[in-house]
């Protein structure tokens, strides 16, 4: 093994062991949400809109740290699908799903949860928070 690799700092390899994690699971959403005729954009679009009806796309761009451009074209799809309708207020279109969005929503949201509980059954609920604390230090730092 190089010294390049052995010698790294915790940070690099935080950041490295985040990243082989994530991508794992982010494998396995894609399947899941395969199976379901989503990807992972259209699913967070989804599961948003059902957490938070009525928010604008500029706050799901905002939610989501994409660009505004990039939730419209993923609203057009979805809408073009029949899974959320755009209602316009003035200027400002608000989100919401249509009843066939809701089942789906109803079906996808449960089974993400359930992928990402068995994805951290090797941590103790202790471990989780305390994942999720540090994380979010992590986050503010």
């Amino acid at each position: 093994m190089s010294d390049f690799i052995r010698n790294r700092s915790p940070a690099v390899a935080a950041w490295n062991r985040l990243v082989r994690v994530y991508q794992r699971v982010d494998k396995l959403s894609e399947q899941n949400f395969h199976d379901l005729g989503l990807n992972t954009a259209c699913f967070d679009v989804l599961a948003r809109v059902a957490a938070r009806e009525g928010l604008t796309q500029g706050e799901l761009a905002d939610s989501l740290l994409v660009t505004k451009g990039n939730v419209s074209q993923l609203i057009t799809k979805l809408v073009a699908e029949g899974l959320v309708e755009r209602r316009a207020d003035g200027r400002r279109q608000h989100l919401f799903l249509t009843s066939r969005g809701w089942t789906l929503a109803g079906t996808a949201v449960p089974r993400q949860e359930a992928l990402l509980e068995k994805s951290l059954v090797g941590l103790t609920p202790a471990e989780q928070n305390e994942l999720i604390r540090l994380l979010r230090k992590w986050e503010k730092a």
